[in-house]
């Protein structure tokens, strides 16, 4: 393990990771800061995610003073500038002179550069913070352009952004994906009410206060690692962003209702559908990796749930016992994750080539669930995704081809009205994460489905887990 020193030196490693494994950057970060102080974490965790907020107006910045085109500068050695450029454009508190001088200190300790290569970073860095109070603008020939540049966002999402919500609103999307992301915590009811909790999180010096608008949550700051707090440790609270929340809001599961969940880890969404159903009926919690279910379990285990059945089980791949057997089925498929930009602010950076597929493997998931669904039962498709190609091109195609749907309405706790069969998300609007929620109700009595030939009016099997 890497004996890491200071705060700037965990954020380098956390963003070396982030480029050449593929990492995210919460877990990166966590393995390389792991022996700094608290004071010193939360700078390299600002340090970090400020720059992937950031990076293409911090590499903006650093062309204008750059006698070599950042394409031919070396991987590592940008990283470390573009840390100095952070500090020097976007916080107060740190002296350009303490940015430089660190910066040129990492190029020689993590890179083993050579004079020549420090010169360069000293040379850059200091040419820009002699321009700090006067630094030249972006002038960008449209919107998408500017947008992109401005907030860091690539320029295929922002020309689907402007396309699907319009300047404003786009605006506001990107501002709120460079926000930092409030910790939600759901108090499990189960064990425990919310202001017991709260009064209980407030001695252990956690700053918490009720959500403004989802039942039963605590928006936390201060909470250091929140594993360690006996409140989690013993089940009383989780961890679950509000946005997740809505498709179990969605889903609506009663009491000894039988509950599918086709792609449940790592486990949220199960847990709170059990809770909703008291410990009755049954939750099956399926993932494709057995490692997933070990999570899955134990979470389970800590919040005291004893109604869930967590089950290997590939979601595209269909189980004929299953089939017209659950009350209630939830398919949180794969998807781009380009909601969730401002917890994972490393993920608006992935290969759009590589995310192209991904409506196909969401249609096979949702063509095989839809299977479960007793005949009046519901189904809810819901993604982490703002992109109209992973949620209403989905929603379309799934109404057209099994007809024994319909739309379904709901009411949702961050929205004022309900909802008509689907909604999307927005952090600035809602408060929450970007999402998508959709939902269905299979007809009690369909006659001559096309789609699957023959009749499916025929009334309900019992559910695959007796009712308590």
């Amino acid at each position: 393990m890497t004996e890491v020193r200071s705060a700037r030196e965990a954020a380098a490693h956390a963003l070396f990771a982030v480029r050449e494994e593929g990492a995210w950057s919460a877990p990166a970060l966590r393995r390389y800061a792991a022996g700094l102080s608290a004071r010193d974490v939360a700078l390299a965790t600002a340090l970090t995610g400020g720059v992937l907020q950031n990076r293409a107006m911090c590499d903006f910045y650093l062309a204008q003073f750059s006698s070599i085109r950042l394409k031919k500068v070396q991987p590592r050695i940008l990283d470390i500038l573009r840390l100095a450029v952070y500090q020097m454009v976007w916080l107060d508190r740190i002296p350009n002179a303490a940015a430089v001088n660190e910066s040129v200190a990492l190029a020689r300790s993590l890179c083993r550069a050579d004079r020549r290569t420090t010169g360069y970073v000293n040379g850059v860095l200091r040419a820009l913070a002699r321009r700090i109070d006067d630094l030249p603008q972006p002038d960008c020939a449209t919107k998408e352009e500017y947008y992109a540049l401005r907030y860091s966002h690539p320029q295929w999402l922002t020309a689907c952004y402007l396309e699907q919500f319009g300047l404003r609103q786009t605006r506001l999307l990107l501002e709120a994906d460079n926000q930092p992301a409030p910790t939600v915590l759901r108090v499990n009811t189960l064990r425990a009410d919310v202001q017991a909790v709260q009064d209980e999180l407030a001695r252990q010096g956690v700053r918490v206060q009720r959500h403004a608008r989802i039942p039963n949550c605590l928006t936390a700051s201060g909470t250091g690692d929140l594993e360690a707090l006996p409140a989690f440790a013993e089940g009383r609270v989780t961890v679950q962003d509000g946005a997740s929340q809505m498709s179990v809001y969605a889903l609506d599961p009663q009491p000894g209702d039988a509950v599918l969940d086709c792609c449940a880890a790592p486990g949220g969404k199960s847990f709170f559908a059990a809770e909703r159903m008291r410990g009755t009926g049954a939750v099956i919690a399926c993932d494709v990796y057995g490692h997933k279910l070990d999570s899955i379990r134990a979470g389970a285990r800590r919040l005291g749930l004893t109604n869930i059945d967590a089950q290997l089980q590939d979601a595209s791949a269909f189980r004929p016992e299953w089939e017209a057997r659950f009350d209630r089925v939830l398919c949180d498929v794969p998807c781009s994750g380009m909601g969730i930009i401002r917890k994972k602010p490393e993920i608006r950076y992935k290969d759009e080539r590589e995310l192209r597929g991904l409506p196909q493997i969401q249609r096979a998931i949702l063509d095989n669930a839809c299977r479960y669904v007793r005949p009046g039962g519901i189904l809810v498709y819901s993604t982490c995704t703002l992109l109209r190609r992973e949620n209403e091109e989905i929603v379309d195609w799934f109404l057209k081809t099994h007809p024994e749907f319909e739309k379904a309405a709901f009411s949702l706790p961050v929205c004022e009205e309900n909802v008509e069969g689907h909604i999307t998300l927005l952090p600035h609007i809602h408060d929450t994460d970007g999402f998508f929620v959709a939902k269905f109700r299979k007809m009690p009595y369909y006659e001559d489905d096309p789609v699957r030939g023959g009749k499916t009016g025929a009334p309900a099997s019992e559910n695959v887990y007796d009712k308590t």
